[in-house]
């Protein structure tokens, strides 16, 4: 439909009879003989009216005598003298000299409160129609109905939302949970159980939310990305790889892709391919996510190189250190400390013992990593390690 709803309701009523505004237009009543009225104005497809004026009349709607506003809700309200009234409503845009509806014989009482509500949804206002109105109040209800209906799922998906993001958080500080859980002074291996316990729960959580999500709202790529978070928590690495290429797919497929949805998901799926092994796969996800999302590049890579360490790749998490490094604009921020100690460990292993000094040959770019490492943490938690390292390769620390 072209017109609006308001609109198309004041043009539905144009063939009613006309009134004029009397000079006492909203005046008050005495208040010793006045009732009060209120109601709520309902349209044809049964949804509030907000908007317009509620209108009194004695004359059969020739003259209107008193006028309330009704508000974005469709609530009016006001007092007037006791008698019997016409209530008339005008939508904002009725032209001048027309009303909306009507409803005859309501009765105001002195000292008491009446509800009338001027309901154009029953079946008296409809009958009145033309069948070209009739048609597209039809339709208008079905669009109505579908909008409830889709305004119903998305309140349902961000409660889902919330606690999905809620359990992220509580995965990421699981070992703080997992300390006031236990209490006491508790084993590293009591408190690494429970940190493993919280983890696995909060996980499962994501991958129960995100799978009921993913069956209601098929075409959303951020709840297939969900869903293949808490699965490659779990370690369900094939199924969290089907997940993140839906989400791929379908925000590729679309008219506006959100490119930081795609590159978290190809984030995921390098992280995927990482953990079983599969390094080509690997690196081109990360790289595919680090051009997806420019912003967020440097983080991408820096996941990459993490995973890559954390699975024992050393050759893997050398190159992808380098990359996240060279990501970086600031080559003296300190958040770059670790990896240069990841990319020192990576080349490290290809290093080799002088038979004669025996002292260690760093392979090129090792120790400048290291010192890089010292420059920008010389007080870190692997600082003592990487001097012992320098030590032993004959390098002087400063």
């Amino acid at each position: 439909m072209n017109r609006t709803l308001s609109r198309w309701l004041g043009l539905a009523a144009a063939g009613l009879l006309a009134l004029a505004l009397a000079p006492g237009h909203a005046q008050q009543a005495p208040a010793a003989n006045t009732g009060k009225i209120h109601g709520r104005v309902i349209n044809p497809t049964g949804q509030p009216q907000g908007g317009g004026s509620v209108s009194l009349s004695t004359d059969g709607g020739v003259t209107l005598k008193f006028t309330f506003p009704v508000d974005e809700s469709g609530n009016y309200t006001g007092d007037a003298p006791a008698g019997t009234y016409m209530v008339v409503y005008r939508a904002a845009d009725t032209p001048a000299g027309k009303m909306v509806d009507s409803i005859r014989g309501v009765k105001l009482v002195a000292g008491q409160d009446i509800a009338q509500d001027v309901d154009m949804s029953r079946q008296e206002y409809i009958d009145k129609m033309s069948p070209e109105e009739k048609k597209q109040l039809e339709d208008l209800k079905k669009t109505n109905a579908d909008a409830l209906k889709a305004n119903v799922l998305i309140n349902q998906l961000n409660a889902d939302l919330k606690v999905v993001n809620q359990d992220k958080k509580d995965i990421d500080n699981a070992a703080t949970l997992a300390a006031q859980a236990l209490g006491g002074t508790p084993s590293k291996t009591d408190l690494a159980n429970k940190v493993t316990e919280i983890r696995t729960a909060k996980y499962t959580d994501i991958v129960s939310i995100a799978t009921k999500d993913t069956g209601l709202k098929p075409d959303e790529a951020l709840l297939w990305n969900q869903l293949g978070y808490g699965q490659a928590g779990l370690k369900q690495y094939d199924d969290a790889i089907v997940s993140y290429k839906k989400a791929v797919d379908l925000e590729t497929a679309s008219k506006k892709p959100r490119m930081p949805v795609i590159g978290q998901a190809q984030s995921g799926l390098g992280e995927c391919y990482a953990r079983t092994q599969k390094v080509p796969e690997a690196n081109a996800a990360f790289d595919a996510a680090a051009k997806a999302d420019p912003g967020n590049a440097q983080l991408y890579l820096k996941n990459q190189a993490i995973i890559f360490f954390q699975e024992g790749n050393a050759t893997a998490q050398a190159a992808a250190a380098d990359d996240a490094i060279k990501a970086d604009p600031n080559p003296n921020d300190p958040n770059l400390a670790l990896l240069y100690y990841i990319k020192g460990q990576g080349l490290i292993m290809n290093a080799t013992i002088d038979p004669k000094t025996k002292l260690y040959i760093l392979p090129p770019g090792c120790a400048e990593a290291y010192e890089k490492y010292l420059q920008l943490a010389p007080k870190g938690q692997f600082a003592a390690d990487v001097t012992g390292i320098l030590l032993q390769a004959g390098i002087k620390v400063k």
